[in-house]
């Protein structure tokens, strides 16, 4: 089977500072974690006056086309059922 996306929605670790989303693989769930570096290094400005939060997900939505291909070809290396994609996984 291949990695599909069809649930949209992501959330916000502020802990982490990253915002996670799933990933599917037939009926097993993969879980994703991109880090604040790697938006920002997307040429996202991360900060401004919205809140963090709304920063980073609106950060992740934009670039959400590559970062699900980064995360397919990240998956299809080694499959495991979860990953923490950095700014050298966009290189």
């Amino acid at each position: 089977m291949t990695l599909a996306f069809p649930n949209p929605s992501r959330s916000f670790d502020q802990e982490r500072h990253g915002v996670y989303f799933i990933g599917h693989d037939g009926m097993f769930q993969i879980r994703f974690f991109i880090e604040a570096e790697a938006l920002a290094k997307n040429g996202i400005a991360l900060g401004g006056k919205a809140s963090v939060e709304t920063a980073y997900l609106s950060a992740f939505d934009g670039l959400r086309t590559s970062i699900q291909q980064v995360a397919g070809k990240v998956y299809a290396r080694h499959r495991r059922d979860s990953y923490t994609l950095t700014a050298a996984d966009f290189r």
